[in-house]
């Protein structure tokens, strides 16, 4: 009787062991695509060469829960109009941002940046310093003529809690699939 008995619970525990690695792998793919894999399509040109409109990339949500923006990281965020953007981190927190004579200064130094990042045609706001606060990010486009961004008034500054997550991987168009690295 206790050989019958272990036969007949052998196939309940395969069966529980695989319900069991279903269920751990499903919750994993699930966290991972919701922490790595939200899309977001690209509107417009502002983020242009880097990215362009109809694009659709992933955004790690979970890398500045353990990390703050790094400049030159090109981030989602949420304006206050509850429209979300896709722009690069240009001043972090402290900085004082100003263009001048056509060129992106952080703290009376010019930006170093590659791929003409450095260079902005119309100043806005940052024709005079800007300080950012403990929380606070200025961002720009990479097609800085064509941005609407931290130099005018309707974005202004970003506030840390605005910020979405980092755009890290680019998923359509297929033939530019591949994963995106900040300047």
């Amino acid at each position: 009787m206790d050989l019958y008995y272990r036969e007949e619970t052998k196939p309940v525990r395969v069966i529980m062991s695989w319900i069991v690695d279903i269920t751990v792998v499903l919750a994993f793919a699930w966290f991972c695509l919701h922490s790595f894999g939200e899309q977001i399509a690209v509107a417009g040109q502002s983020m242009t060469p880097f990215l362009n409109s109809g694009d659709v990339v992933l955004m790690n949500q979970l890398i500045y829960d353990f990390s703050k923006p790094k400049r030159l990281d090109v981030v989602v965020f949420e304006r206050e109009d509850k429209k979300t953007n896709v722009k690069r981190v240009i001043g972090l927190p402290g900085d004082v941002v100003q263009i001048q004579a056509g060129y992106v200064y952080i703290n009376g130094e010019r930006l170093n940046a590659e791929a003409g990042l450095d260079k902005v045609s119309l100043a806005g706001l940052a024709e005079s310093p800007i300080e950012l606060g403990e929380d606070e990010y200025f961002l720009l486009g990479d097609n800085r003529d064509s941005s609407e961004d931290s130099r005018f008034a309707n974005v202004g500054n970003v506030k840390e809690e605005q910020i979405l997550g980092k755009v890290w991987l680019r998923i359509f168009p297929v033939a530019d699939f591949g994963p995106l690295h900040s300047q």
